[in-house]
């Protein structure tokens, strides 16, 4: 998927960087390129995209700075292509009192159509351009191309100035639209290390180091950099579809981390750790290994907590209760405490760190054996396995070991049962941080398998009307799903009055929801409903029997996907129908058994319609064995979901006997 090269960088001089393309210099082949050249369904696509970045250091404040120049030219075809006018340039702070953060400026931009045989610029306005904060680490400089219109170019190009040596910036090659051509220069002074990161399906056009001389001048002293060069043309739109996580995972794109400098005094500092250097430091950190170490803070409240409890399992299920529900979740993610065990107890708010190293510090008050685990959630991509890099993992969970067995637990979620994890933290694997032992990875996957059954039992009288109970049975991420729907909802009545919105042609006329907050339960719904057949002049009643959670559309739709199909999690999905027919009536038409298998094991669908006794029984299987299906198992997926949606288009014909 991606391929890591170390690079030391060498002493190398600066070239004055002139770009690839002249701003609004427009030539006959950019205003009639035809889309077909590359891809007959762009909405919009790149011209020209190029990029370089540079060092720069100010000698009044003897500082560093990263300065990076973006310039790009899109042809934009339809209305579905105006989002790329619509630019956003993410800037990174600090979030402290020393407001060190990033910025760009020398916003350029302007919107090229032809009008009347005659090419006209729109230039945008610098009351165009407005920066607002998303978060305490994140702020967004904003902008919109002016009149847009079909078979528009745009161009823009701006400066970003970064204070952050260690993330070099980066590079994506792909994106929502394609490329005729991306190319990216990076400036390195050969004193600066990185660690240069290739990632991706497709292969560089260009990918080349040059030596740049007298590129930095530093107290008087000329440095050389290289020059490295990576160009991609022709790069085809990077399509996301279900079932993935971070998009960044696949995109082929460049990435770069700081390893080493070398000072002008001979000495080095490094950045680039091993495991060893990274388990001391978290378990000296304050706001990591000091909070897992406050079992104090529970000497009072765990032995009342497992008083009677004999069990590891069970004391260990008790204190993780105990702890969903004393401390909401601030929806901040995080692998560093806030505050403290101590004050996250007393205030019972805090982030997901501030709650898992309460959790792990009230486990360890019981004497159960308890480890840390930092990770990168599904948003986020994969952690480097070559070298540690600490900005990979923005979350933390406890392991706790129980015999042969471990139990990964997150208690941010109070409807999250013992053992479940969720989605959002299933994504390869994490770090196991011990305070004693050295750390390891361990694999991320779903502590259960979600499972789904649905019996619908009812009776049809001759004018087609069908009166049955339906009841449910779900388990794993199902039910955390459906009583996380219930739970956004004012109470169970409101849910099912909205249930009921959405069951077109079906009347719910009693229900009940047992265990809605019992969560290491099955969720069980019974619902009492109603419904017709569709008639033909009383000769007939006819009615699809896949209402309940039938496939629709197949969720995988391209000719080719070279990422994994990632599910979260294996899961299986019965469903039984019995029906009992109105007297003198008889099945003429049902639906064609059908038994199909993916490859391996990894799943199946089987369908079996059987008539007994004036009784339609229907049953359906549909079992997913793994969380996590390859690119080239992609095919038998698509095919498998276009089988089960053909199958279930056919429908039951019920005639009067004659």
């Amino acid at each position: 998927m991606f391929k890591s090269v170390v690079i030391a960088l060498l002493l190398a001089p600066f070239l004055a960087v002139s770009q690839e393309f002249t701003f609004g210099k427009l030539s006959f082949e950019d205003l009639h390129f035809d889309r077909n050249e590359i891809d007959s369904t762009a909405n919009a696509v790149f011209l020209n995209e190029y990029g370089t970045t540079r060092f720069s250091f100010e000698p009044e404040t003897g500082k560093m700075k990263l300065i990076h120049k973006y310039h790009a030219r899109i042809k934009i075809f339809n209305k579905e292509g105006f989002s790329a006018a619509n630019i956003i340039i993410p800037l990174h702070k600090n979030g402290t009192a020393y407001d060190e953060k990033e910025r760009a400026y020398d916003i350029k931009a302007s919107t090229f159509n032809q009008e009347n045989g005659k090419l006209e610029e729109t230039v945008m306005t610098n009351k165009a351009v407005f920066t607002e904060d998303k978060s305490k680490y994140q702020a967004l400089t904003k902008f919109t191309l002016p009149n847009v219109k079909d078979n528009s170019i745009i161009e823009y190009e701006y400066t970003f100035e970064s204070p952050y040596l260690f993330t070099f910036k980066s590079w994506d090659f792909q994106g929502e639209f394609p490329k005729l051509n991306s190319t990216y220069v990076a400036f390195i002074p050969g004193n600066y290390m990185y660690n240069v990161s290739l990632r991706g399906y497709l292969k560089l056009t260009d990918n080349k180091a040059e030596i740049a001389k007298d590129c930095l001048r530093i107290a008087g002293k000329d440095l050389d950099c290289s020059k490295l060069t990576y160009s991609l043309k022709n790069v085809p739109a990077f399509v996301e579809e279900d079932y993935m996580i971070a998009p960044s995972n696949y995109i082929s794109a460049a990435h770069f981390e700081l390893s080493e400098v070398v000072l002008f005094n001979g000495s080095s500092k490094k950045y680039t750790q091993n495991w060893k250097d990274v388990d001391r430091e978290l378990s000296n950190n304050k706001e990591f290994g000091g909070q897992m170490k406050r079992k104090d803070v529970f000497k009072d409240i765990v032995p009342d907590l497992i008083q009677g409890e004999n069990d590891d399992l069970a004391k260990a299920k008790v204190i993780f209760d105990y702890i969903k529900k004393q401390i909401k979740w601030n929806n901040y993610y995080g692998k560093y405490s806030e505050t403290s065990v101590k004050e996250v107890i007393e205030k019972r708010s805090g982030n997901v760190a501030d709650i898992n190293f309460a959790l792990i510090s009230a486990l360890s008050a019981a004497n159960l054996d308890v480890e840390a685990v930092i990770l990168s959630t599904r948003d986020n991509p994969i952690p480097n396995k070559l070298y540690p890099i600490m900005s990979d993992f923005n979350y933390v969970i406890a392991k706790l070991n129980i015999g042969a067995e471990s139990y990964l637990l997150d208690a941010t979620d109070p409807l999250l049962p013992f053992g479940l994890l969720p989605l959002r933290c299933i994504n390869d694997q994490g770090r196991v941080i011990h305070l004693k032992k050295p750390s390891y990875w361990i694999d991320l996957t779903a502590g259960k398998k979600s499972l789904s059954t649905y019996s619908l039992i009812g009776e049809m009288n001759a004018d087609g009307k069908i009166t049955a109970k339906l009841t449910t049975y779900l388990n794993g991420y199902d039910a955390l799903n459906k009583r996380k729907d219930i739970a956004n909802s004012s109470s169970v009545d409101e849910y099912v009055d909205k249930l009921a919105e959405r069951m077109v042609n079906i009347k719910i006329k009693n229900f009940k929801i047992n265990y809605v907050d019992s969560v290491e339960r099955a969720l069980s719904e019974v619902y009492e409903i109603e419904f017709s057949a569709q008639s033909a002049e009383n000769e007939y009643q006819h009615f699809n029997p896949f209402f309940i959670n039938g496939v629709k559309k197949n969720p995988f739709k391209l000719n080719e996907r070279n990422y994994p199909v990632d599910l979260g999690a294996a899961s299986e999905e019965r469903v039984t129908i019995k029906l009992i027919l109105p007297e003198q009536y008889a099945v003429t038409e049902r639906p064609k058994d059908l038994a199909i298998a993916l490859p391996d094991k990894g799943g199946r669908y089987f369908l079996q319609t059987e008539i007994a006794d004036r009784t339609l029984a229907v049953n359906q299987l549909l079992a997913f064995n793994k969380a996590i299906y390859s690119a080239d198992e992609y095919h038998y997926l698509k095919e498998f979901y276009n089988q089960i949606i053909q199958a279930q288009k056919a429908e039951v014909l019920i005639s009067k006997d004659k």
